[in-house]
């Protein structure tokens, strides 16, 4: 099983979708002219109103913190101290590149789930990548490959991943067994997942902002404490990135590539642009203003939250601590704890545990709420494989907890490398749709106007969308 992973991800990850996700970023970057920078202030102008919402929909702060809730997770403490060890302090500069130039690949997949959003038995929004395969380029087998690799991946997979980080950091912290700790995160989860979407969207508007601002602020001291170090350790990132650190010409290549390659994959990881899973949670909004874009908008400034500030946050406790030792052992999550606890004394293994028990567990619930959406998609609302899918997440959460996390990584770079796969080639045979929406939402905004997208302007769309959402009212 190793060997088929492992098969797996040196020829996904090795050339194809670093090249692709690359390669994609750039083009969106370039068709939308640099939207990510030139717009960056519009995107908080568009959180400001982004508390409304109606009966169908979740409001877009709500799409926002249920987005960040399966961002901001495992990718933030663990992963990016799994990117230091393997790829050097240059993954982080490749993690922030993946991010900037994601951005406005995140703008076109939100944008386009909710353009194609439909209504499910319950009168709620749906929608998302597989919707957007079905309804806008017609291939409902496609939209059935990414549901199912999607279900593996959030459903399954990744929670694994997240209770692996919480129950390692509990026993860290407290000494709490990996079986307790995956007891009780199989009992909190329950209680949320039983709950709906709407629970969901509720628990992460409360959550997600709190767990942020107070990690925010706590590296934000680790780097007050250290500010004479800081010009020198955002050098050795950089130099890091191109190899300047290596002597040799073979030595820097590898260094180069290491650094590229794990900076991507954690990158993705933590911020998830072009992967396809956040646009599960934009189209479940109801925007404002009340366009398509507008949640493209919000879902960009998720990828700059997570990815520049957060990762960020923790790639600083790391290198100011002098605790990365590359060739250690010492990795992931406890590398984390470690670096905190040598800056701020032994309480910082403390509010890492508790840290990675809110990034970790809101994920969890959001990683479902993905994957339920998909599992809708497959089978209509089907109540009986909904009850039995449920009680499948929760044991794999409990898997989690006890098992070992090479592989379990190793399985979520798998799956996410094939989500990732189809998601890209569907928003880039969609691209002329994504970028007729951004201009229409822009041309209104010169004019003055609050931005509303009329369906019937577009026939070539309209007949693809469906009925009653986009018509003008």
């Amino acid at each position: 099983m190793d060997t088929i992973i492992g098969f797996i991800n040196d020829l996904l990850w090795g050339t194809v979708l670093i090249y692709l996700l690359l390669g994609v970023g750039v083009f969106f970057t370039l068709r939308l002219s640099f939207i990510q920078f030139r717009h960056f202030g519009h995107m908080f102008s568009v959180l400001k109103h982004s508390r409304k919402s109606d009966a169908a929909g979740i409001s877009s702060f709500q799409a926002l913190c249920t987005s960040l809730a399966a961002r901001v997770g495992t990718g933030n403490l663990a992963g990016v101290a799994v990117a230091l060890y393997l790829g050097g302090p240059g993954a982080i500069f490749w993690m922030w590149v993946i991010a900037l130039i994601g951005m406005s690949t995140a703008f076109v997949e939100s944008s386009l789930a909710q353009l194609y959003k439909v209504k499910d038995e319950d009168g709620n929004y749906r929608g998302g990548p597989a919707y957007y395969m079905e309804k806008g380029l017609g291939l409902r087998w496609m939209g059935v490959l990414f549901a199912i690799f999607l279900i593996i991946a959030f459903g399954l997979v990744f929670n694994a991943v997240q209770a692996n980080s919480i129950s390692a950091a509990m026993k860290v912290a407290f000494g709490i067994p990996d079986w307790a700790s995956g007891l009780a995160l199989v009992f909190l989860s329950g209680l949320i997942i039983f709950g709906g979407l709407r629970t969901i969207a509720r628990f992460a508007e409360l959550v997600v902002p709190v767990m942020a601002l107070a990690y925010l602020l706590i590296a934000l001291v680790v780097v007050a404490m250290n500010i004479t170090e800081l010009p020198g350790v955002l050098l050795l990132i950089v130099k890091s990135a191109f190899g300047l650190e290596q002597a040799g010409g073979g030595a820097m290549g590898y260094a180069i590539s290491q650094a590229l390659i794990n900076g991507i994959k954690r990158g993705l990881f933590s911020n998830e642009a072009g992967m396809g899973s956040a646009p599960n949670a934009a189209a479940s909004a109801t925007p404002y203003p009340p366009h398509p874009a507008s949640q493209g908008y919000v879902q960009m400034l998720g990828v700059f939250i997570d990815t520049i500030v957060i990762c960020t946050c923790t790639a600083s406790i790391i290198l100011l601590s002098g605790q990365f030792e590359p060739g250690s052992g010492i990795t992931g999550i406890e590398l984390t704890q470690r670096a905190l606890a040598n800056e701020v004394g032994n309480w910082g293994n403390t509010f890492i545990a508790i840290a990675i028990l809110f990034f970790a567990f809101t994920s969890i619930v959001a990683n479902y709420a993905y994957a339920e959406n998909n599992l809708i998609f497959l089978e209509h609302n089907h109540k009986a494989g909904l009850l039995v899918f449920r009680l499948f997440v929760l044991g794999m959460v409990m898997f989690g907890a006890v098992g070992e996390l090479p592989t379990i990584w190793a399985m979520a770079d798998a799956s996410m490398g094939m989500m990732a796969l189809i998601n890209l080639v569907a928003i880039l045979l969609l691209s002329g749709v994504a970028i007729k929406l951004a201009q229409d939402y822009n041309d209104q905004l010169k004019l003055g106007k609050v931005p509303t997208f009329d369906a019937t302007k577009y026939p070539e769309l309209h007949r693809q969308l469906e009925e009653g959402i986009w018509d003008r009212k």
